[in-house]
């Protein structure tokens, strides 16, 4: 291997050659501007000053122009992807490039308002910043250090007023497209000089656009399916490809991954927008709730009138709509995969608040929160997946407004929304490893469903959120696991059914849970909601204990005992007033040598103060006095425990 090529390699996995993830390279991140003028720190944990990128800001609710900066040309500076503009200097905008993320200024267009900021670290094999000075001949190549061919180019002329001209893979190296435009793909020499990229440079004409002697000019280079990345170092984390619109509601991109960011561009048909979607924003998993949209060639507020669908490996475009999904017409895109980085603790990926309405900081992007006000009454389930819908894990019904949680909020936060009083909140990110969620439609027959959990998943739940069907539970530490289920919403023991009716005729792996014909869990044109656990050594652990009728310590292998505890017993349904229900503990309400409150996760009913289970480091203990729906000699019980 040459030297040239073992370097790129070694930049692509990461100093000393840890693996790199989209984490460390991209970042969706929404803030609030101060308004007044005064300064602000934008922590996104992109490293900036070492490694350099773009910084490219929108302001959401109002008309305004995007903000691009870059580490190249410096702070101050910046250029508008709406307009034809030189670059501007102001001491307003970007002030600092830091280690982990950027300092901005009381400029109006950058910190005013809701916003929001998607940043490009430089890296091998995802994204660089090239600038050069023009010499005005055809044919100059520019070096770019990717390490791969390009999928996409961005160029603008930075002393003058000149457009965009954009390269993308879909097209030849005689075509180009303009970023501020809403103009289709022409052909023309004079941008790429008919000449497509290599891993090692590009190549421009002699339109002063690109190359007029003595111009300045800046490049954003993006990556396409460079494999270099992830735990394995085997995993894309960007693609720029194409598709054709069809008008229907079942447009499937395959993509190998689930995107968190896309762009896309009908190139076929004038008057169409670049139009821009992410999931901190909005892009919901769900065909109910709109893809919010906002559009790289115009200084518009962020509209609602488009369905962009991720799923684990691609993304549907649903209903028609010249922007994304017109019959016929040809459109380009970027997609940028959703974060993979594996946790190192449990507080980057859990957190249980118990806390009055408003919003609090969790310190990661939260995608599911679980809650319910201890004074009685019912659980919400909501999600970042499916918008401001929830579903109730005390009953069976339908899917309905939310009640509790606001996902479109400052990078971190959440907001709990109209209770009266106190209430808990169990907040999950989901990562690789821990906590999965997918939006899928039922098909009423045996299928296999992909997920992103990248670990064989041993607790799954599943929901219809069209239907009044029961929550089905599959888990793994079962004997025949695929022939069983419970239901979330009563106190049931185990059910068995015909093979294959529950979960399919397939084992669970890494990448996709199976399911069968069952209305539970794979309804025909029902929309379906799956969570997907498994056990993360010193985060999280599902298993079983049998019960002794004394004190049992329950061995989780963590170090300072668990915040949250789920107990099930399994083995049989005890009647009367104590059930065999499904039981919740956390540290918010109090773990303790003692008494501490319990709730039920199938039931409305007040927290009850007992003392079942008791404080341990390594996990938990189940006490003595433990009722036998937790504790009789000979039982079976089922819990999840969380660090």
């Amino acid at each position: 291997m040459d030297p040239i090529t073992q370097q790129v390699l070694a930049g692509a996995a990461g100093a000393g050659g840890d693996p790199v993830y989209v984490d460390d390279v991209f970042s969706t991140y929404l803030y609030e501007g101060t308004g007044d003028g005064s300064a602000q720190t934008i922590t996104n944990g992109i490293d900036l000053s070492g490694e350099g990128g773009l910084v490219w800001s929108k302001k959401r609710s109002a008309s305004a122009s995007h903000i691009l900066s870059d580490t190249e040309r410096g702070v101050h500076k910046y250029l508008k992807s709406d307009g034809t503009d030189a670059e501007i200097s102001n001491t307003g905008y970007i002030t600092q490039f830091n280690s982990d993320g950027y300092a901005i200024g009381g400029g109006g267009n950058i910190n005013y308002g809701d916003m929001v900021s998607w940043t490009f670290r430089k890296a091998p094999g995802f994204f660089d910043v090239v600038t050069w000075t023009g010499n005005g001949t055809a044919g100059r190549t520019i070096p770019h250090s990717l390490g791969s061919v390009p999928g996409m180019i961005f160029v603008k002329r930075t002393d003058a007023s000149n457009s965009w001209n954009v390269y993308h893979r879909s097209l030849a190296g005689n075509s180009y497209l303009e970023l501020e435009s809403s103009g289709s793909a022409a052909a023309w020499n004079g941008a790429w000089n008919n000449t497509n990229p290599t891993s090692t440079h590009f190549t421009v004409g002699n339109s002063p656009t690109v190359n007029n002697n003595g111009g300045t000019y800046v490049a954003y280079v993006f990556a396409h399916d460079d494999q270099s990345f992830g735990t394995g170092s085997n995993e894309a984390i960007i693609k720029c490809g194409s598709y054709t619109g069809d008008d229907s509601s079942a447009n499937f991109v395959d993509l190998g991954f689930e995107p968190q960011w896309l762009f896309i561009k009908n190139i076929g048909q004038n008057g169409t927008n670049w139009v821009m979607f992410d999931v901190m924003r909005g892009m919901p998993g769900v065909s109910t709730s709109y893809s919010r949209r906002l559009d790289a060639n115009t200084s518009a507020a962020e509209a609602n009138n488009n369905f962009v669908i991720p799923s684990a490996t691609g993304f549907t475009l649903s209903g028609s709509g010249s922007y994304t999904n017109s019959r016929f017409s040809n459109f380009i895109y970027m997609a940028i995969r959703r974060p993979n980085k594996p946790p190192t603790d449990a507080t980057e990926v859990f957190n249980v608040k118990y806390l009055a309405n408003g919003s609090t900081n969790l310190g990661f992007v939260a995608d599911t929160n679980i809650s319910n006000y201890p004074a009685g009454t019912t659980w919400y389930w909501n999600n970042r997946l499916t918008a401001n819908k929830d579903l109730n894990s005390d009953n069976t019904g339908v899917e309905d407004t939310a009640q509790a949680t606001y996902w479109d909020l400052p990078t971190n936060t959440v907001n709990y929304g109209s209770y009266g009083g106190y209430h808990i909140n169990y907040v999950f990110r989901r990562a690789p490893g821990f906590f999965d969620v997918v939006c899928f439609e039922g098909t009423g027959s045996a299928r296999t469903l992909n997920h992103n959990l990248a670990a064989i998943p041993e607790f799954v739940i599943v929901k219809s959120r069209t239907s009044s069907y029961s929550w089905s539970v599959y888990v793994s530490h079962l004997s025949s696991p695929r022939d069983k289920a419970m239901y979330l919403n009563d106190t049931g023991a185990v059910q068995t059914n015909t093979a294959g009716t529950f979960w399919g005729t397939s084992d669970f792996t890494s990448t996709q849970i199976s399911l069968g014909d069952y209305a539970n869990t794979n309804h025909n044109n029902n929309s379906m909601i799956a969570y997907l656990f498994a056990s993360l050594d010193g985060i999280s652990k599902i298993g079983t204990y049998s019960g002794t009728g004394n004190d049992i310590n329950v061995d989780c292998g963590f170090s300072a005992g668990a915040r949250f505890v789920l107990i099930k017993r399994t083995d049989t349904e005890i009647s009367g007033a104590t059930g065999t229900h499904w039981y919740v503990w956390d540290t918010a309400r109090g773990i303790a040598s003692g008494q501490e409150p319990y709730l039920q996760l199938n039931t409305t009913a007040t927290q009850v103060n007992s003392d079942y289970i008791d404080p341990l480091n390594a996990g938990f203990t189940v006490t003595s006095s433990a009722p036998a729906a937790l504790n009789a000699s000979g039982g079976t019980y089922l819990f999840l425990a969380i660090a």
